[in-house]
């Protein structure tokens, strides 16, 4: 069976990664399953296959575009500014705008609506893992260092 290997967090627009590839699926088959659960929509458990990612960067955003107008809790506005967020955040490593789009856009990140409840505001996050960089994109004292020339880490003097 062909596979789609999809980022969690959607942000390239297209929702996936394609690729050529083979999948093994095991499937369990409960008669009237949708019904027994309550349920309407799919249910599925993610696979606990490597790799897994401990550690990282969580930016946010609220439903305020950029303009400053309030978009009364609409999570795809939140969504955009929290990836907006991270956007700006690795420029500041020397990536452009468009790298570090493209790396959102195939990184596994997670997406998440964090909180729909302080109106007007909904806010949305988006987790960048950490490990998935060649140094350290961690906040420190120092602020951001640029570590990458078009695509391809700087040489260190």
């Amino acid at each position: 069976m062909a596979c789609t290997l999809c980022a969690r967090g959607g942000v390239g627009g297209g929702g996936a990664i394609e690729m050529a590839g083979w999948i093994e699926l095991h499937v369990d088959l409960i008669k009237d399953g949708m019904n027994k659960y309550g349920i309407r929509h799919p249910l599925f458990e993610p696979s606990p296959i490597e790799p897994r990612f401990t550690r990282y960067l969580v930016f946010e955003g609220y439903s305020v575009d950029e303009e400053g107008e309030q978009y009364y809790l609409d999570p795809h506005v939140a969504y955009r500014r929290a990836c907006l967020e991270a956007v700006q955040y690795l420029k500041g490593f020397g990536y452009t705008g468009e790298e570090a789009y493209t790396i959102l856009g195939a990184a596994p990140v997670e997406g998440r609506i964090s909180a729909i409840v302080d109106i007007p505001n909904a806010c949305c996050t988006l987790w960048l893992p950490t490990d998935i960089f060649e140094f350290d994109i961690r906040p420190n004292a120092q602020g951001p260092v640029p570590r990458v020339q078009g695509g391809r880490l700087a040489r260190a003097h």
